[in-house]
């Protein structure tokens, strides 16, 4: 396969509140250090993207140090917190943006979907903007002559197709903005997250028909989308940009588990203790490592230091890297609760069997509870990794709470 996009050191630095420059003064400075053949002044002072912090300067960089190529045919997930710089990654590969810094260096005709409605005039009908999107995109008026009924069809706007595109809903915009930019051929196909203003029924076919534009034409495509599901269904590679700076480039396995890495450091730990119950691990659980069959153990210790007896019943649920709650055993479940002897140390056992899990991290929330109180709530602790073979492929998150075959089992020890 040959390289269609090349990146190599890209950079894009704006000024805050500012279109342009901002200032004459700083137009001038510019253009003297041109003339004397020096960098721009302003682009040592950048600062970077981080949109949760208060920065000291005016300048900052959007992206910064972006290196990477994409091979024919290939499907890259762009993924990222908001504000990371995808969207302004894919305006620079359209260009619709220049750079400020860097090169791109592109092989074939582009076609991008940037926003609702990106290259449509609101007065024409979607009939003519068909046409003249087509022709914006290099195509005769022949060749998308024998390409209109397909966009139609799959658009579903026949009923209004001449009537002016401003009458029509978002969704609509987006089904036949897709249509043309799909069923055009350009070599590279460009698309923001502008799908998820589309229905089940489109998102469906819209995502099948990037599949086919990878896998039988040999286009490569672009994907910008917080919907990881998405992501992880169509496309070959994925890149993660943090900060404006690439983090992770490469198996879409290991980019989709680093961006989740991220959300969870900026996670609220529960931790509500009522002070009398001390929960203990009792071993190093976040580094046991599973196959996807095995029977899973989680073991840890609670202990009673009240000097009376108590009856308590105990939730626990586990959860995936996407924060999905997959598992949930409950006492209600079977009636059951749970003796704990004063001023003791109660060792417990958590068995769960027949669940076949994806390969990642999963993580468990304890939750200990009285009719009367809520006593314990431990959020999100580590418990165990599935182990990926050769053999195994990463597999979508499971949305489904699912109650498998589980026991708790408890034991005393004196203190």
């Amino acid at each position: 396969m040959s390289t269609v996009i090349k990146v190599e050191n890209l950079a894009k630095q704006y000024r805050l509140g500012q279109v342009g420059t901002g200032s004459l003064a700083h137009d001038v400075n510019r253009w003297w250090h041109r003339l004397r053949g020096n960098e721009d002044p302003y682009l040592k002072i950048g600062e970077e993207n981080d949109r949760t912090a208060k920065g000291g300067s005016e300048y900052v960089w959007a992206l910064k140090d972006i290196n990477f190529e994409v091979q024919e045919g290939e499907v890259l997930g762009i993924i990222g917190r908001n504000g990371a710089g995808k969207s302004t990654l894919l305006k620079i590969l359209s260009r619709t943006t220049t750079p400020t810094k860097g090169s791109v260096k592109i092989k074939g005709r582009i076609a991008s979907l940037l926003e609702v409605g990106t290259g449509f005039h609101p007065e024409l009908s979607g009939r003519e903007n068909i046409f003249l999107n087509g022709a914006i995109l290099g195509m005769t008026k022949q060749e998308i002559k024998r390409k209109f009924d397909e966009i139609v069809d799959f658009a579903g706007v026949e009923r209004y197709i001449d009537t002016p595109v401003k009458r029509y809903s978002s969704g609509m915009y987006v089904r036949l903005a897709f249509g043309v930019a799909a069923h055009l051929e350009p070599e590279i196909l460009i698309v923001d997250e502008v799908l998820a203003v589309g229905d089940a029924e489109f998102q469906k076919k819209a995502l099948g028909k990037m599949k086919d534009v990878s896998e039988k034409d040999g286009r490569t495509v672009f994907v910008v989308s917080h919907n990881i599901d998405a992501v992880s269904a169509i496309c070959t590679k994925g890149l993660l940009l943090q900060n404006g700076m690439i983090s992770t480039h490469g198996e879409l396995a290991e980019v989709i588990a680093d961006y989740y890495k991220e959300f969870r450091k900026e996670g609220v730990i529960i931790q509500k203790d009522a002070g009398w119950l001390v929960y203990k691990k009792l071993e190093n659980i976040h580094q046991k490592i599973y196959s996807i069959s095995d029977p899973l153990e989680i073991k840890f210790s609670l202990q009673n230091l009240k000097n009376q007896n108590l009856k308590l019943k105990i939730d626990i649920a586990i959860f995936n890297e996407a924060d999905q709650m997959i598992i949930h055993s409950r006492s209600d479940f079977n009636d059951e609760v749970y003796h704990l002897s004063a001023n003791s140390d109660h060792v417990f056992l958590y068995k769960i069997s027949d669940v076949f899990l994806s390969p990642g991290d999963y993580f468990f929330t304890l939750y200990v509870y009285s009719p009367d109180e809520e006593i314990l709530w431990l959020d999100k602790i580590p418990a165990f990794s599935i182990n990926a073979n050769k053999d195994n492929v990463y597999l979508k998150s499971i949305k489904s709470i699912i109650v498998p075959n589980f026991s708790l089992s408890m034991s005393n020890n004196n203190i």
